[in-house]
């Protein structure tokens, strides 16, 4: 028998992970806030489009939604036309967007006081990660919950790992993005140096990209940061958003975040230059325009 899934939220991350649900031969109902996203999903994907949440849900096991915040999964999740009060009874919601550990605590109790299950699911891969079903996933929830969601989300994953209970996976996205704030800051500030050196910066990364320094972001992004082309990936307006995230948990934990509090007011500095969509690599454009002026 076929799996029905419903997948709420057809953004440059869902929509091509909706697809690749499609491309595994699931029976997949889709929902988001512009119909004519949606519409157009199904002009190429085997696949419903759907008015309504309701709608969406009927007969689906598994629910994912993918939006931009808290405050979209509360309007999504909650109230009478919402997913909570609309799945299908025993469904698993999980929710793959990048959002604070509080609302995916507050949306599991929700869940599981209506019988459901929940799995908070954030991402890692930007949308070339999504595109080529080779995102890395950080599950939160219990195991009986991702036993079963788990086939679904392997449909698009590279990696995939239950970090604990709900809020888990949120937290673990959280530990991602500290990590690549600095990652992205050190290479700025080593590719600016080599170009204000003198050097051939291109063959600077030949060298040290098989070293110790070698790094994704040098791998991915070294080339296109050093042709000053910024439209490869996570955009500096999530960035901003997910580094607050990380703060506001910092501040509750004890945790000292100084690399990542400077960077986040680097990347300030990147949307009032007008570079609010570029992707997270744009740092090393902050850095050249600094020293022009």
């Amino acid at each position: 028998m076929t799996t029905t899934v419903a997948f709420l939220g057809l953004g440059v991350m869902g929509y091509p992970m909706a697809g690749h649900l499609a491309a595994a031969g699931l029976n997949v109902r889709v929902f988001n806030r512009t119909a004519a996203t949606a519409n157009k999903w199904t002009q190429s994907h085997q696949g419903t489009a759907h008015g309504s949440i309701a709608e969406t849900l009927e007969g689906a096991e598994i629910v994912l939604t993918c939006v931009g915040a808290d405050p979209d999964l509360i309007s999504m999740y909650e109230g009478p036309e919402g997913i909570i009060a609309n799945a299908a009874p025993g469904a698993v919601l999980v929710d793959h967007t990048t959002a604070s550990a509080d609302i995916a605590e507050h949306l599991a109790n929700k869940a599981y006081e209506a019988g459901l299950g929940f799995v908070d699911a954030p991402v890692s891969g930007g949308q070339q990660g999504a595109e080529n079903g080779q995102l890395t996933i950080m599950c939160g929830g219990n195991s009986q919950d991702f036993s079963r969601a788990k086939p679904i989300i392997n449909c698009y994953a590279k990696a995939l790992n239950l970090m604990g209970t709900a809020g888990a996976g949120q937290k673990t996205k959280m530990v991602n993005q500290i990590a690549i704030a600095g990652l992205v800051q050190g290479l700025s500030e080593a590719l600016h140096f080599a170009e204000n050196a003198g050097l051939d910066a291109s063959k600077v990364v030949d060298v040290i990209s098989q070293g110790a320094a070698q790094s994704w972001q040098m791998d991915n992004r070294a080339a296109t940061m050093l042709e000053g082309k910024f439209d490869y990936g996570f955009a500096v307006d999530w960035m901003r958003k997910d580094l607050a995230i990380c703060l506001g948990e910092a501040n509750r934990n004890g945790s000292a975040l100084p690399v990542t509090a400077l960077v986040d007011q680097f990347y300030g500095d990147v949307q009032a230059m007008g570079g609010r969509r570029w992707d997270t690599s744009s740092l090393v454009e902050r850095l050249r325009r600094i020293r022009a002026k």
